[in-house]
């Protein structure tokens, strides 16, 4: 007997020794690595014969599960460890790493297929592991022998305390293990031939795969913990026959995806925000989740913008402009303003008797408008009242919020509306996400990077610079519950064929009209001086307060802010209003003459009713009604959004009167002065302006030359569609007045008109409603067949205000004019998005802008110089000094967006000053791997160390290279903790060594995958060839195995980076976390080649 220590003494050298030429070999053993093979294959290659037993159940055939793929045969393994050792075990990563599986699996294949033989314990009785070799010169066995793999044969270190083996030479010992192997071996009750099987499994290595198997393997190893979370009642169900209903039928492929998603999520965390870039349908992927709810008996609240409740209402109702009225849609619509009223009704719902704790489900359009939520001592918000009365009472209710911009600048923005999910208990979510920091914790961290971010020059405030900085619980708490694509995305990564492409955006045509080339008229900047005169005094009563008199008021009408952060007094609030008031005038003005002129008569008329009061005040001296002053103004500004352009007059913040000032506090000599120094700057604005009829009106004159040059000389054949954008209702009634008979009499088209207030009118005889004025303006996107067939004639002309910039398709225009131009480009993009969308019948689309006739820089430094006036205020509430610096870069950021849109038509995501969410989630690859599973089956026997081979693409991204598919063999350990795929890696490195996106860039890096590989349900034959000639079939891998090597040195360099910026920076710090050293730290799980020859 001789003992083999596996240190001094190797088991593998003493088998060299002993395979001489003819040898017979019989193991009995746990597992079989192809690694172990290749450190024998000389000795293996003279061997008469190889008898294998696996000791336990391994590869042995089970019935095939309908969910199985039928064609394919699989197998059912107890232990998966044991079969998967057969491509190396988990102490053979480093050799496995090198690239070269391929080339040892077509070896061992062939040579098992000459000379060896597998069989597999059957039943569940222990089997003792040993070998045995009889040759022509001796006997000898090895016992104990755990497995066949390097770690046994001792050629790599194992995790065994001791790895003793002996061996026997003596004939009576030998004599007694070769009777018990070839017992064992002849009875078929205990052992199954599975030598096809491992054959089979072994092809598996060096078949060519095709590229949709190694991104499904990818997905199935990355994604594997939210399969096992995953149980029927999270996903969608499908017996209740929602695939069946009519909206489900007319979604988009990406809009089916995104729905799936959303019913996952809302089951899971309760809540959703579907945060689609303009023009890709978030009304319609809403409406086919509200049908699955509705199928499964569940009650629908959908809460909307007043100025978009007509577009749901169109869905829900028995009218003919209803696209889908065989679902029989049966939810509730009310408008988010709604929640503070009391009284009255709203589409015919009583307000007093709304169950508002009995919804099962809550969809919120525009849910940016609640991402406000201030406390007030006297009052609850709107946003409170969300909370209290609909999400936190009555049923567990579910919501989906909807909303193109949900982040403005402040993550603040996006936390309050997801606290609406999870009802304000934050720890909720937090065990839900297996987060270690809370939601707010995450937010607050996430909040520091942004401001640091923002302090940055606009030419280095990128999304990639922000994105790198961000937490990775950031994003896996985004990912969780929200879905965000863009447009570059649904083009770049969807199959758009059924759906047709994006028409080519022509570029911009900027015009720049003067208010009338009359010479007694006021120029712009004239005009602009006195405004900038205007004290609107009118609506600052409580700055004309006796000091002795001011204590009274300040404890009536100053409120403490949420968390007592600061006081906001009510001084500020008017100040913002009076900024707000001239903002509203300068945009009146840019608009239209008309917009301006009655402006400026309600705003005399409110003056000269002030001024009378107070000399009523002064002749009775106060003894009669009248005596209090009220303070034209709405306490609550918290909901107000400053791109909200069409306040309606001054309306809007004349009602409420609540705030009640007594003429005998106040300094009424001073406030008359200020009042009637206004009026005579009104009295003097009105004169010059009184002066401009329609046909003194440059810019109306110059937008009728451009109508008619469009429609005699159509962008698209027979389309003579135009769809004029304008702020002001105001505007709208004037451009509506004077165009629409016009061009009635000149060309022989008619025109409509849709404003937030007043009923739409049209040139057309019968009278119709919002919905029907769209439907006759896009009848290919509208149906108008179906539901408007009586009608012979349609609108080519349509005159609309922002009620119709969002939520509605009217693709069959190709012309989209701005009358004014909105300050906020992200508007602009809104508005442009009516027209600019998937699946459009024109192949191009033109954009015409209506500038004021001052330059850009002029501009933009009148309205910093007004919004500033409102900013102070800000100042002073929240206590926040960054407030001026974020506004100054953001307006200088804004200035370079409105710059660029003179040019060319800029993405949604680029026009956002703040912060975008989209193209972060990974939904998209969650419900690829959902469905294949469910179509074919679990992924668990296929080895690692896969490759496919795709075409280079550069107009996408992908260049030659290769993308690897790590896993990080210490899992407690997160690389940089900026990985949200951890212990999962991927990194993409180019042939020339250079890294094209690192570990951090996993949406890029699945989104290049995913739009190389799914559907390509063969091997590219072409490119395989290619490779293989290089690499010698797989011999020669050595130059993807130092791509591999350079790719995981990539990742600690970037840890190196990031360390030291966290040892600087405000958050945790990341130095000092890890162990990883380079490439044994990480097991190779596919890679995916992109080779640059042509196939």
């Amino acid at each position: 007997m001789k003992l083999l220590d596996n240190t001094n003494t190797l088991l593998g050298d003493d088998l060299k020794e002993t395979l001489l030429p003819g040898a017979r070999l019989k193991i009995a053993a746990s597992c079989f690595s192809l690694y172990a093979f290749e450190a024998l294959k000389a000795e293996f290659s003279k061997v008469e014969s190889l008898q294998f037993i696996f000791t336990a159940p391994t590869f042995v055939a089970a019935e095939v599960t309908d969910r199985l793929r039928k064609e394919r045969r699989e197998f059912f393994i107890p232990k998966l460890g044991r079969e998967t050792s057969l491509y190396g075990t988990a102490f053979e990563i480093h050799l496995r790493n090198k690239l070269t599986q391929r080339a040892i699996a077509r070896e061992c294949a062939d040579w098992i297929r000459r000379k060896a033989c597998f069989k597999s314990n059957r039943t569940q009785a222990p089997m003792q592991a040993f070998a045995h070799v009889s040759n022509d010169a001796c006997n000898a066995a090895y016992m104990p022998l755990n497995g066949f793999t390097l770690a046994d044969l001792g050629y790599q270190k194992g995790d065994a305390v001791s790895n003793f083996v002996n061996r026997f030479d003596e004939a009576a010992h030998t004599n007694s293990y070769l009777q018990l192997f070839e017992q064992i071996w002849r009875d078929p009750e205990q052992l199954a031939d599975v030598t096809d099987a491992i054959c089979s499994h072994i092809e598996s290595v060096y078949q060519e795969n095709a590229p949709e198997r190694i991104y499904f393997l990818m997905l199935y190893n990355i994604f594997r913990e939210f399969l096992d979370d995953i149980d029927e009642d999270v996903l969608p169900n499908d017996r209740t026959g929602y695939q069946d209903s009519l909206v489900w039928q007319k979604l988009f492929n990406f809009q089916r995806d995104a729905a799936t998603g959303i019913i996952n999520k809302l089951e899971t965390y309760n809540g959703c925000i579907l945060a689609d870039s303009v023009g890709l349908g978030k009304t319609f992927t809403a409406l086919a989740v509200i049908k699955y709810y509705e199928l499964r008996n569940r009650a629908v609240l959908v809460l909307c913008p007043k100025k978009l409740a007509d577009n749901w209402r169109n869905f829900n109702t028995n009218l003919k402009t209803n696209l889908f009225a065989k679902d029989r849609f049966n939810y509730d619509v009310l408008c988010h303003t709604d929640l503070s009223r009391t009284r009255g009704e709203s589409f015919g719902i009583p307000l007093n008797r709304v169950n508002w704790g009995n919804y099962d489900l809550v969809v919120i359009d525009e849910s940016h408008n609640f991402r406000n939520n201030e406390v007030y001592k006297d009052r609850e918000t709107r946003y409170q009242k969300l909370m209290n009365k609909v999400i936190r009472e009555g049923v567990k209710t579910k919501v989906l919020m909807l909303s193109a911009t949900p982040v403005n600048n402040r993550f603040t923005d996006l936390r309050n509306q997801l606290a609406l999910a999870y009802e304000g208990q934050s720890e909720t979510l937090s065990q839900q996400l297996r987060s270690k920091n809370s939601v707010e914790e995450i937010f607050r961290q996430a909040q520091k990077a942004f401001n640091s971010w923002s302090q940055l020059p606009p030419d280095k405030r990128t999304a990639a610079r922000i994105l790198k900085t961000l937490d990775f619980d950031f994003f896996e708490l985004l990912d969780a519950v929200t879905i965000a694509r863009s447009r570059r995305h649904i083009e770049t990564f969807y199959d758009t064929r059924d759906i047709g492409p994006f028409p080519e955006r022509l570029k911009p045509q900027s015009h720049h009209c003067p208010i009338t080339a009359r010479h007694d008229v006021m120029d712009l900047n004239a005009i602009f001086e006195r405004l900038t005169a205007l004290k609107l005094a009118v609506y600052a009563p409580v700055s004309y307060i006796l000091p002795s008199r001011l204590a009274h008021y300040e404890a009536l009408y100053d409120t403490q802010t949420s968390g007592g952060r600061g006081r906001l007094r009510q001084v500020d609030r008017e100040r913002s209003l009076q900024a707000l008031m001239t903002t509203n005038l300068l945009k009146r003005l840019e608009s239209s003459v008309e917009a301006f002129r009655l402006t400026l008569r309600a705003l005399l008329g409110k003056i000269s009713d002030t001024l009378e009061a107070i000399e009523r005040f002064e002749t009775t001296g106060g003894a009669q009604p009248g005596t209090s002053i009220d303070a034209a103004f709405d306490a609550d500004l918290a909901g107000f959004d400053p791109d909200d352009d069409d306040l309606n007059g001054l309306g809007d913040f004349t009602v409420g009167k609540k705030i009640q000032i007594h003429l005998a506090d106040m300094d009424r000599l001073s406030w008359q002065r200020e009042l009637r120094a206004d009026l005579a700057l009104i009295d003097e604005l009105l004169a010059s302006m009184d002066k401009v009829a329609p046909e003194d009106d440059s810019k109306l004159q110059h937008l009728k030359q451009a109508l008619l040059a469009k429609i005699d000389q159509p962008l698209n054949t027979g389309n003579r569609k135009v769809l004029l954008f304008t702020a002001f209702a105001d505007t709208a009634n004037y451009l509506f007045n004077h165009l629409a008979p016009w061009l009635q009499r000149e060309r022989g088209l008619h025109s409509g008109r849709v404003t937030g207030s007043g009923a739409p009118k049209t040139t057309l005889k019968g009278a119709y409603d919002y919905q029907s004025v769209l439907t006759l303006f896009s009848p290919r996107s509208k149906e108008k067949a179906l539901v408007l067939p009586d009608e012979p004639h349609e609108l080519d002309l349509l005159i609309g205000t922002d009620c119709i910039s969002e939520g509605q398709n009217l693709q069959d225009c190709d012309t989209l004019i701005n009358y004014d131009i909105h300050w906020n480009p992200v508007r602009i993009i809104q508005r442009f998005g009516r027209i600019d969308r998937i699946g459009s019948p024109n192949a191009r689309i033109q954009l015409i802008n209506y500038w004021p006739d001052i330059s850009l820089d002029e501009y933009i430094n009148l309205k910093e110089r007004v919004e500033n006036r409102m900013v102070i205020a800000d100042v002073t509430a929240t206590g926040d000094d960054n407030v001026l610096t974020a506004k100054s870069n953001d307006i200088a950021y804004r200035k370079d967006q409105l710059k660029r849109m003179q040019d060319e038509i800029i993405e949604l995501e680029d026009a956002k000053a703040g912060v975008s969410i989209t193209d972060l989630g990974l939904n998209d690859f969650r419900m690829d791997l959902l469905q294949y599973v469910k179509a074919h089956g679990e992924l668990d026997q296929l080895p690692f160390g896969l490759h496919a081979i795709v075409p280079a693409q550069a107009p996408m991204g992908l260049h030659p290279g290769a993308i690897f598919a790590l896993k990080n063999i210490h899992e407690s350990v997160n690389v940089s903790q900026q990985n949200r795929l951890h212990p999962f890696y991927l990194v993409y490195i180019g042939d020339d060594g250079e890294i094209i996106a690192d570990h951090t860039e996993v949406k890029r890096l699945l989104d290049l995958i995913r739009a190389s590989c799914k559907g390509q349900s063969e091997p590219v034959r072409a490119l395989c060839r290619l490779f293989n000639e290089r690499t010698g079939d797989g011999r020669r891998m050595e130059r993807y195995s130092e791509l591999l090597s350079q790719a995981i040195h990539s990742m600690i360099e970037v840890k190196e980076e990031q360390d030291i910026d966290s040892l600087f920076g405000g958050g945790r710090t990341t130095a000092l976390t890890t162990t990883i050293q380079g490439l044994d730290d990480f097991e190779l799980i596919a890679f995916l080649v992109i080779e640059g020859g042509s196939a």
